[in-house]
């Protein structure tokens, strides 16, 4: 297993996004200190992302926007949570 940790700093706020790998599977957490309304909204999208393949990592963007675009930001945005997100990616070597 490979774990990779990223933290992004919005205007207002700390994405901190860990990825664990392991066989084609990811594991994806979303933690910080970020303002999102309703807040329950992080937990979806990370059941969502729970077990994704590499080869529906094409889908991330996808996911990310239909699931967050329900959701008011206050100080980040959409392309916040894509950028923590592929720097978690990019630090387990994916």
């Amino acid at each position: 297993m490979k774990i990779g940790i990223y933290e992004l700093k919005a205007k207002k706020g700390v994405i901190r996004t860990t990825v664990k790998y392991y066989g084609d599977s990811l594991d994806i957490k979303i933690t910080g200190d970020f303002m999102i309304f309703p807040e329950d909204i992080i937990f979806d999208l990370e059941k969502k992302l729970q077990g994704l393949s590499l080869n529906d990592l094409q889908n991330l963007p996808k996911i990310l926007e239909e699931t967050l675009s329900k959701a008011t930001l206050f100080g980040c945005t959409i392309e916040d949570f894509k950028n923590s997100i592929y720097g978690a990616l990019r630090e387990v070597g994916l």
